[in-house]
């Protein structure tokens, strides 16, 4: 297992110093947010994808990958009935998938729960299967790339659209390409799948379905502080052979958001080193 961090808990550094910090503390990869990096990423010119490769070759850590795909620009959705913003968001989603290539990332995780919501539109189900559609037609790019695309179920109510793993998988199923994969985010999990998490893992990991974990506590601060306890699933990691990228994804960043890296690295570390 690999350890990355999720840069936004880190983004009012510059991007060279988020590198620099993260290989400081441990980390071996950023899980990197398209809008720390700009309004538009996916646009940025040749020049400042190469400055962001430079960071990354300087500091010694890797892009593990891309999450938080549709925060920026405002208005974007893959379940909206508007034809113009459903096409211009799979357009970013292709662009994205490129992006994450172009740095080296292994895998895009889908959430951006708020661009994929269908219970505010007149017919849920209709948008559900849009954005089920959006998936389908991304899947092949993702392939052709050389990346691993994740559909991850969030909780209620922040999301009303793939809330569990189950339902995760069952679009992985239906859309059939060896590119689309689910994960797991442990908040969501703990909150959402019918038995521990540690348990849940044991169940899908077999299944080749998760390809990514997110580690947060139901408190939404970092592992290692808040009740959630992490040595069953880091365990539960481990006996099923899980070898791909943990990342640390806090959303209270406390005190601060290095604090909370710094913290959330040595907690994870110190249960892995007992699991050897």
């Amino acid at each position: 297992m690999r350890l990355s961090l999720c840069n936004e808990v880190i983004r009012d550094l510059p991007f060279e110093q988020q590198c620099a910090l993260a290989a400081a503390l441990g980390y071996a990869g950023l899980e990197v947010a398209p809008f720390t990096l700009g309004e538009a990423a996916w646009t940025a010119p040749a020049g400042e994808r190469a400055a962001w490769r430079r960071a990354l070759a300087d500091s010694g850590v890797a892009v593990s990958g891309l999450h938080w795909l549709l925060v920026s620009p405002a208005g974007l959705s893959i379940t909206s009935g508007d034809k113009a913003t459903w096409d211009r968001t799979v357009d970013i989603l292709r662009r994205l998938i490129d992006l994450c290539s172009e740095l080296g990332g292994a895998y895009l995780v889908h959430g951006s729960p708020a661009q994929r919501r269908v219970g505010d539109q007149a017919d849920p189900a209709a948008a559900a299967a849009r954005g089920e559609a959006a998936w389908a037609a991304i899947a092949d790019d993702a392939r052709r790339a050389g990346v691993v695309y994740c559909i991850e179920p969030l909780s209620r109510p922040e999301a009303d659209f793939v809330n569990t793993l189950g339902e995760a998988a069952a679009i992985v199923q239906r859309i059939g390409s060896p590119a689309l994969r689910t994960m797991v985010d442990t908040l969501a999990a703990a909150s959402m799948e019918p038995e521990p998490v540690a348990d849940a893992l044991r169940r899908w990991l077999p299944t080749g379905m998760v390809a990514h974990i997110q580690l947060n506590d139901r408190n939404r601060r970092g592992p290692g502080q808040g009740d959630d306890r992490f040595a069953p699933v880091l365990r539960a990691l481990k006996d099923g052979g899980y070898g791909g990228w943990v990342a640390m994804e806090p959303f209270d960043y406390h005190p601060d958001g290095p604090t909370c890296a710094a913290r959330a690295i040595g907690y994870v570390q110190g249960i892995l080193e007992t699991l050897a």
